[in-house]
This record gives structure tokens, C-alpha cells and sequence, in this order.
């Protein structure tokens, strides 16, 4: 019997909130780029003489100390948010660690079970072997009483013989079924 693919977990893909947005433009190579740019351009426009050296390093520093504090905002932010999609990952995986082991748990008692059924055929297959035996026994005995007698003991009930026959044969019919609820686990 093939054994069906367990299903599979679709996976979830959060899309990321405007703060995420922020922050990966931020760390990308055309903001680094851009900020590279505005650097070289601040510096030049002090070098030609178009804005005065201690007015454009008050404002560069001034834009550099907000976007840095803003930056940090925004990263600790998408820390926090990570941090709690790793939580409820932890409680998911301890979810899963537990069924698996409540299923190790009921694996080891359906295998007691099996054990235990096992046990019983074998006791019921030597109960109908003792039980054929009788019969065979039985048959032999009614075959040495005369037959007179016989007949007239089948014509009132039946022998100790096909008593123990019908017997045999329910004692079968429950061994099957034995048989059949043992595959069916």
C-alpha cells in the first residue's frame, strides 16, 4: 500500500509593512549611492565658495544625526516585529513537538494492542487444534457404536461430534474475524 505525501503547508508570505519598505530602500546600493552623491555635492558646493563651510557641515551633520536616529527607529522596529514572528514560530514548533510525541505515544499502545491480539490467535489456533483433536476423537468413538443407535441419536439431537464441529467451525469464523480486525489497525 503507497503511503499518501503528508499535505503540504502553503507557504505564508507576509508582505512587508511600509517601516520594512523604508529600511531595505535605506540599506540598498542606490541609497548608498544617493547619499554618496549628496555628500560630494555638499563638499563642493563649500569648495567653490557657494555656501560656507561651517553652514554646510552645521546642516550636513544636523541631516546625517536625524536620519540616524530615525535609521534606528525604524530597525528596531522591524527587530520587534521579527522577534514576535520568531515567538509564535517557538510556540508552533512546541505544538508540533508535542503531537509528535502524543503519536509515539499511541503508536507504542497500538502496538501493545497488536501484541496482546497476536497473543489471543495464538491461544484460540491451540484451543481449535485441541478442539479438532476432540472431534476427530469423538468421530472415531461413534464410528465403533452401532448404527442403529446413531441414527437415532441424530434424529433426536446432535452428536458430541458435529457439536464440537459447529463448535470448530465458530471458533474459525472468529479467528477470521480476529484475523481481519488485526489488518485493519
Amino acid at each position: 500500500m503507497k503511503k499518501d505525501a503528508p499535505p503540504k503547508i502553503p507557504d505564508v508570505v507576509v508582505p512587508p509593512t511600509g517601516v520594512e519598505r523604508i529600511v531595505a530602500a535605506i540599506g540598498s546600493t542606490r541609497s548608498l549611492l544617493v547619499h554618496t552623491g549628496i555628500f560630494a555635492v555638499s563638499f563642493l558646493t563649500a569648495l567653490v565658495g557657494l555656501i560656507e563651510w561651517d553652514r554646510m557641515l552645521l546642516i550636513l551633520t544636523t541631516l546625517v544625526s536625524l536620519e540616524a536616529i530615525y535609521l534606528s527607529l525604524l530597525i528596531q522596529i522591524t527587530v520587534n516585529r521579527h522577534t514576535q514572528s520568531l515567538k509564535e514560530v517557538e510556540e508552533d514548533i512546541e505544538e508540533i513537538q508535542e503531537d509528535v510525541e502524543e503519536l509515539g505515544e499511541d503508536m507504542e499502545d497500538i502496538q501493545e494492542d497488536l501484541e496482546e491480539i497476536s497473543e489471543d490467535i495464538e491461544e484460540i489456533s491451540e484451543d481449535i487444534e485441541e478442539i479438532q483433536e476432540d472431534v476427530e476423537e469423538l468421530n472415531v468413538e461413534d464410528d465403533d457404536e452401532p448404527t442403529a443407535k446413531t441414527s437415532k441419536t441424530k434424529s433426536k439431537k446432535p452428536t458430541k461430534a458435529e457439536t464440537l464441529e459447529q463448535l470448530t467451525k465458530d471458533v474459525q469464523r472468529v479467528l477470521k474475524d480476529l484475523e481481519a480486525l488485526k489488518n485493519s489497525k
